[in-house]
């Protein structure tokens, strides 16, 4: 049987004020059966061992979402298993989690067990410099993501005017009517994901996630980033019609919403941007470029060009940063890997899977 496309979001994001991270929304704690909390540094096999969790429990039938690390996409900081109500999380810095409710819910899985550690040693000066070029790599990049919001609001606010804003309001409350039925129930929960992130291989939104979960797909066409308005207004609506809402903000604005998801409904509503563009043709594609005042952007079109180009350069030089800072960590897992015993982590893969399958 051929397996259903991975569903992949981001929970912590490189924003403009450093790392921002919404670990907290990583599962409902008045819920959760069972939360297990990895710990251990670079290369000991953390993303190894949810990896190997996740595709074994997926292989018995239980859905799973998965949590991409936000600097480097092709590692996992977290496995989620929706209808089980457990997770599994790497707990370490930038996103640093602790218990709330030690051993009736969460655990510690202490991957640090598995180095050896005589062996590492001798590497100790090695492994700090590599540590703290890593870090410096990251505080760049960060202030590249700084001055590009900076231009981003600027160009926002020349056209984000208040008949703008009314405009933006009044189609989402047209939307609302034909798509967000009432339930009757009570208000809709809502998660918080970034869907959106800005890793080492650049700008990259999870678009595959989107059509993995909604048949329905509003794009946004949003080259100014005014869409805020829309959304928020979409949001309020889908969750006080009872649906359960997927709120996607921007990682390079946390407090603005970026994308919304209504699996419930197969609906989603999504920025396009001519920088990351909805790959697939969309159930209905609305410009709000063309809401905004022709006038004033005829009027600001040079500046507003200049603004871009300027914030996109900003941007490239936070990823080839971030390039920089993967290059560092892969040669902190390179040092670190001949000395981790990894039959161990296959081992500890097995008890925690054997663990959740038992509660399943």
């Amino acid at each position: 049987m051929e397996r259903s496309p991975q569903i992949q979001y981001f929970l912590g994001a490189n924003s403009p004020k450093g790392f921002y991270s919404l670990y907290h929304e990583l599962i409902p704690l008045d819920t959760a059966r069972a939360v297990y909390l990895l710990k251990g540094g670079p290369g000991c096999g953390k993303s190894t061992l949810m990896r190997r969790v996740g595709a074994a429990v997926e292989e018995a039938g239980h859905p799973a979402q998965y949590i991409l690390c936000s600097g480097d996409p092709d590692s996992l900081d977290a496995v989620i298993f929706p209808t089980l109500h457990i997770a599994l999380v790497d707990g370490t810095a930038p996103h640093v989690v602790e218990p709330t409710c030690p051993g009736a819910v969460e655990s510690y899985l202490d991957l640090g067990s598995c180095y050896d550690r005589e062996a590492l040693r001798p590497l100790r000066k090695e492994l700090a410099d590599c540590m703290s070029g890593y870090r410096g790599c990251y505080q760049r990049a960060y202030r590249c993501l700084g001055a590009a919001a900076e231009i981003r609001r600027d160009m926002r606010a020349t056209l984000d005017t208040p008949p703008l804003q009314q405009r933006l309001a009044k189609r989402a409350r047209g939307i609302a009517g034909r798509e967000l039925p009432r339930t009757g129930g009570a208000p809709g929960a809502v998660t918080q994901r970034f869907l959106s992130g800005v890793t080492h291989k650049g700008v990259m939104t999870l678009f595959p996630t989107v059509q993995a979960q909604c048949q329905r797909v509003y794009e946004l066409a949003d080259t100014y980033g005014t869409g805020h308005t829309l959304l928020t207004c979409l949001l309020s609506a889908a969750s006080a019609a009872g649906h359960p809402v997927i709120a996607c903000p921007s990682p390079m604005e946390p407090d603005r919403l970026e994308h919304l998801l209504l699996p419930d409904l197969s609906l989603a509503f999504v920025t396009s941007t001519p920088e990351s563009p909805f790959p697939a043709r969309p159930y209905r594609r609305l410009r709000l470029d063309a809401m905004a005042d022709a006038a004033l952007v005829r009027q600001q079109r040079p500046r507003l060009r200049f603004a871009r180009k300027v914030s996109a350069a900003l941007v490239e030089e936070a990823v080839d940063s971030l390039a920089q800072a993967k290059a560092m960590h892969d040669r902190l897992e390179k040092l670190y890997n001949p000395h981790v015993d990894f039959g161990r982590v296959e081992m500890l893969a097995g008890q925690v899977t054997a663990e959740i399958l038992a509660l399943a």
